[in-house]
């Protein structure tokens, strides 16, 4: 047997489409004399009639001629046997028909008593023949193409229009086979549905065993997308791999594939007004200027660039560790800058590079830095807190040693307000991070340095949008740390346009340098309802007990070490304006010369030895209002 099959297969794949097509002809044009034979034989006296009738015998082979040139009007030797179905049959019937017919005339002519149940029985048994032998064919044909090949047994999820549309594709691949259909519809379970039994999804993870099938195939186009991830995940988890079918329709176009997230924009759920675009205030402070961008791969950072290239600067040196979000920003912004005139610059490097950061302010003379380049997701600054706090703090401390000695006009440092009494490390490595910016200040005759202090930052890295994004798109839950946790929140580009108008008053407004400059934050958002917006403006429904048929529920996870409930802005009383309403200014208290050296040697030594408790301890003596991660739940 397996000789035959692999002669089989040798002869099947030496064939070329033409000799294919001239078999399926030879078998239209002999089926028809075949089948003429075999009615007449049935008669009374039929092989009589057949030595006695001079017309019969000429029938015969002109039977075959018309066979032949009807099987070519319809097309039939050109459909291959593997798409032999429901419309390929139906060209059948007609050219069954149509024989019958032609054969039928040539029969009254030539035999005028020839009985009319012959000719009838001539058109059935020729159709028979020639679908019945293609089938046939076909099914030989995939006993060879499947010599050797592994042979996949599928389940099908959906037993309706969209999956038998699916088994009745798959029955002639070479390679898949549909055994049953799973539906959660009980009025089908137990029934068969395209020649497949209709199964109940309880104990799947049986039923694929029995079946010997590891893979579902999903064919619910209708299902929303959050109940397909949640099901996907389901059959995952029980070993079993699984594809998702969109619907006919939306694969031939009369239905859009859509992203049903795509339209969600993180600003639409803040409920403020955005900056004017009109800033011509800054304009003055980085025209034909030098501008230095640490951490400009970043969200932040990479924003400043894009909004700098309308002020028209000399040049912008984008200084990133990542080599990958380097490069991304810097083919970004490209063409653009290129347009503008302006020259880009990328440099790879840490700002803890003192040699790297002294050369680049150097070279390049630089006018301007905006110093962006942070470690800032809490929970992995708080299980890396030597990294965080070398990174952080003595980066810091590097690169404005550097703008301070090669006389750059302002040094503007981006913090948040999780410096504002601290309950984490990052929080605290940025407060730190203030106290150096602050001390180079009252130190400082040539550089203006000051800082700006804001919120989270809608879209950016490790905000919640994305987060929530993603895990809508994935079938939830969308996760939230506490019930009634709030956020400052503002878009990444408004921030942005507040960032560069802060730091062109950094050199007209204070004679001194060293102010903290304070966005406009606007009033907290609580992150539930950010949750439950986002699900909606996706189209989707929140499921909870009150609502269990619901899309997407929300799940609470509890606060992370170092979290609060609510953050601050502010850590003393009071707050000066300035020219712009969203830019506030405050004078805080900060280290004195030698404080701030003792606190900079003992952190050295701690990153130094490796030394996480000492490094704490640092945090603990010279970070006011810190608290260690296990008292931040009482900090609201």
């Amino acid at each position: 047997m397996k000789q035959i099959r692999t002669a089989l297969f040798g002869l099947q794949s030496r064939l070329t489409r033409r000799n294919k097509h001239a078999i399926l002809l030879l078998i239209d044009v002999i089926l028809p004399p075949v089948a003429l034979l075999l009615c007449i034989g049935m008669l009374h006296d039929g092989w009589a009639l057949l030595f006695q009738t001079m017309g019969l015998r000429v029938i015969l082979p002109l039977s075959g001629v018309l066979g032949g040139l009807v099987a070519l009007q319809l097309g039939l030797p050109r459909i291959q046997l593997k798409s032999y179905e429901t419309s390929a049959m139906l060209r059948t019937g007609i050219y069954a028909a149509v024989m019958a017919v032609a054969v039928g005339i040539l029969l009254r002519i030539a035999l005028p008593a020839f009985p009319f149940l012959g000719i009838v029985t001539f058109g059935l048994m020729l159709f028979l023949a020639s679908a019945g032998l293609r089938i046939a064919m076909l099914n030989m044909l995939l006993w060879v193409l499947r010599q050797g090949q592994p042979k996949h047994r599928v389940l099908i999820y959906g037993a309706g229009t969209t999956g038998v549309q699916l088994a009745a594709a798959l029955r002639s691949h070479e390679r898949i086979a549909p055994v049953a259909f799973i539906d959660d519809n009980v009025a089908l379970q137990s029934t068969t549905v395209a020649g497949l039994r209709v199964l109940s999804p309880d104990n799947l993870k049986r039923l694929a065993e029995r079946h010997d099938a590891h893979r579902v195939i999903l064919a619910m186009p209708s299902v929303s997308p959050p109940k397909i991830a949640r099901l996907t995940r389901k059959l995952r988890d029980m070993g079993l791999k699984v594809q998702s079918l969109p619907s006919f329709s939306q694969l031939v176009g009369t239905e859009e594939l859509i992203d049903r997230l795509t339209p969600v924009a993180p600003g639409q759920f803040l409920g403020r007004e955005q900056v004017d675009q009109g800033l011509s205030r800054a304009a003055d402070a980085y025209r034909g200027k030098s501008i230095l961008v640490s951490g400009a791969g970043g969200s932040v950072g990479s924003e400043l660039c894009r909004q700098l290239l309308q002020y028209g600067p000399a040049r912008i040196v984008l200084y990133e560790v990542s080599e990958v979000a380097l490069y991304n920003v810097d083919r970004e912004l490209c063409d653009a800058a290129r347009r503008a005139g302006v020259e880009i610059v990328p440099v790879l490097g840490s700002v803890t590079d003192s040699r790297l950061t002294r050369i680049v302010m150097q070279s390049y003379g630089i006018h301007v830095v905006f110093h962006a380049a942070a470690y800032k997701h809490v929970p992995l600054v708080e299980t890396n807190p030597l990294a965080g706090l070398a990174n952080n703090v003595l980066g810091t401390r590097t690169i404005a040693d550097a703008a301070h000695e090669a006389g750059v006009g302002r040094f503007i440092m981006i913090s948040t307000d999780k410096a504002v009494r601290p309950t984490n490390v990052m929080g605290a490595s940025k407060r730190l991070a203030e106290l150096v910016v602050q001390d180079m200040a009252k130190r400082s005759r040539g550089t203006v340095f000051s800082m700006v202090r804001f919120g989270n930052v809608l879209g950016s890295s490790g905000s919640v949008i994305p987060l929530f994004k993603e895990q809508i798109a994935h079938g939830g839950p969308v996760t939230l740390t506490h019930e009634d946790v709030t956020r400052y929140f503002m878009t990444i580009s408004e921030a942005a346009q507040l960032v560069l108008l802060a730091g062109s008053f950094s050199d007209k407004e204070s004679s001194r340098g060293g102010d903290v400059f304070v966005l406009d934050m606007g009033t907290p958002v609580r992150i539930r309802e950010l949750a439950v917006q986002m699900i909606q403006a996706a189209g989707y429904s929140v499921r909870d007990a009150d609502h269990p048929d619901g899309d997407i529920e929300i799940k609470v996870t509890g606060l992370r070490p170092g979290e609060k409930l609510h953050e601050e802005l502010l850590i003393g009383e009071g707050q000066l304006t300035t020219p712009h309403s969203k830019i506030l200014r405050a004078r805080e208290e900060s280290l004195s010369e030698i404080e701030m050296a003792s606190a900079l040697r003992a952190l050295r030594s701690a990153i130094a030895t490796g030394d996480e408790e000492a490094a704490r301890q640092v945090i603990l003596a010279w970070v006011n209002g810190y608290q260690p991660p296990q008292h931040a739940a009482a900090v609201q």
